[in-house]
């Protein structure tokens, strides 16, 4: 699987089976080669205006399926939610 095809693909929290939204990048171990963590830009902070006021960082184990069209994750909201500073 690409890349390209993980960022087709809404990621969906089966714990309270709200949806993320899509796959925004991936984060990789450089030494093994492989992928740590699914990134999700969050929500808009304002109307979709004004940047992003977080992102969802999942960690790999955290990921239960891949699906044609979504990818379920079992995170606790808290966990998965950082801000973004820039």
């Amino acid at each position: 699987m690409r890349i390209s095809d993980l960022k087709q693909k809404e990621v969906i929290n089966a714990q309270d089976c709200k949806r993320l939204g899509f796959v925004g990048d991936v984060d990789f171990d450089m030494k093994s080669g492989c992928m740590t963590a699914i990134i999700v830009p969050g929500p808009g902070a304002f109307c979709g205006f004004l940047g992003r006021e977080k992102e969802y960082v999942i960690p790999f184990c955290d990921i239960c399926q891949v699906g044609d069209d979504i990818i379920l994750v079992h995170v606790k909201q808290k966990d998965v939610e950082i801000p973004v500073h820039g």
